[in-house]
């Protein structure tokens, strides 16, 4: 299994489909970098990525290397890992271009080869949902940061905005197709978050307009949808979002 996802992840790096600059450029790199920070409009406001100067943070499933970058900018010293060859490749890429130091390896989350307590954060955005045994990518998270470490970590909700307009309207999920998609409630997420000392749970991910959709359905979706989801009072939908974010100390 593990090979498998490793071999489809070669070949789908996330948010691929929208960038128009050649592959490895500094220009498709910015490209990736506008259109995640415009899709996740949360993700600057939950993490302070200038919070970690000095630190020693690991990020498993670094893909290029998008997040990783403002770690490294704002100055942690990062070290990144993901499965996919061709995502630490890309991941190099981008930090060289950047003037920026990492230490950056094609390994299993679920197996990392660091000792006991080595990282001051560990950090994984969007990568639970995608391997082949969650609890025991956990199990390692919490094995290589020290103690009182922090954690941040990010699954799909499985009772979410998201999941019912899939199935409404038969748009499957991206990635739908990878080896494991699985997704969590939040009853299963704080199971996964158990061996931590004190976890804060957030539900984020909330509709923004879309560039990966168009036709009918993406005009619907852009013009009518994600203004009138986001008129409805928060303290309704907050449980119903998307991304499930945890804040973690060991």
């Amino acid at each position: 299994m593990i090979s498998a996802i490793a071999a489809y992840w070669d070949k789908h790096i996330h948010d691929l489909a929208i960038t128009t600059q050649p592959v490895g450029t500094p220009g498709f790199f910015r490209e990736l970098d506008d259109y995640r920070f415009a899709k996740l409009q949360y993700l600057p406001r939950l993490v302070d990525f200038s919070a970690y100067r000095g630190k020693t943070l690991l990020e498993v499933g670094c893909g290029a290397g998008i997040d990783l970058a403002r770690f490294a900018r704002a100055g942690a010293q990062v070290t990144g890992v993901d499965l996919s060859t061709t995502a630490i490749e890309l991941a190099r890429q981008n930090l060289d271009q950047r003037g920026l130091q990492a230490d950056l390896r094609v390994m299993n989350g679920e197996a990392l080869e660091f000792p006991d307590e080595t990282f001051d954060v560990v950090y994984a955005h969007g990568v639970l949902q995608y391997t082949a045994d969650g609890g025991k990518m956990v199990a390692e998270l919490y094995r290589v940061l020290k103690k009182g470490g922090e954690a941040i970590l990010m699954v799909y909700n499985k009772y979410s905005w998201l999941s019912l307009m899939s199935l409404l309207t038969k748009v499957p999920l991206e990635h739908a197709d990878a080896p494991v998609l699985r997704k969590f409630s939040i009853g299963e997420f704080r199971q996964l978050l158990k061996p931590f000392a004190s976890y804060r749970l957030v539900p984020e991910r909330f509709p923004v307009k879309t560039r990966l959709h168009g036709g009918g359905k993406g005009i619907i979706y852009n013009l009518v949808f994600v203004g009138a989801f986001n008129r409805l009072p928060k303290f309704l939908v907050r449980p119903f979002g998307w991304h499930l974010m945890a804040f973690a100390t060991k």
